[in-house]
């Protein structure tokens, strides 16, 4: 299950972020998933609650925003929705369709808690 080692990188990419803005906690994060990324989501948010436990992340909502595939119809030359990669063009029936969106997975947006000062010793 290539999921867990999803969910680790993206557990690394928050932690980081939050390192990098001085931040102890995050309290969402927004992910992008494209309809072709062969990503089981499901499979993905169980993995995300196994690695973000004891994170910075640990009680972070996690929001899945899908993105629909498409590919370009090397036969008629327009942009169509497929659902799964060698889909058929809808238009024309060519098998001719190379995927142009929907193979991504990025994490899109994070919100920190707001970071205190702490007092100088």
């Amino acid at each position: 299950m290539h999921e867990m080692s999803l969910a680790e990188g993206i557990r690394s990419i928050v932690e980081d972020s939050a390192h990098s803005h001085d931040s102890s906690r995050v309290e969402r994060v927004v992910l992008e998933i494209g309809a072709l990324a062969a990503v089981e989501v499901e499979a993905l948010r169980f993995c995300l609650e196994v690695v973000l436990r004891d994170s910075v992340a640990e009680s972070a909502e996690i929001v899945i925003d899908p993105v629909p595939g498409q590919g370009w119809c090397m036969q008629c030359a327009l942009t169509v929705p497929i659902a799964q990669l060698y889909d058929p063009c809808p238009h024309c029936g060519s098998y001719q369709v190379q995927a142009t969106g929907g193979t991504e997975m990025r994490v899109r947006e994070l919100m920190l808690a707001a970071t205190h000062d702490q007092p100088e010793h």
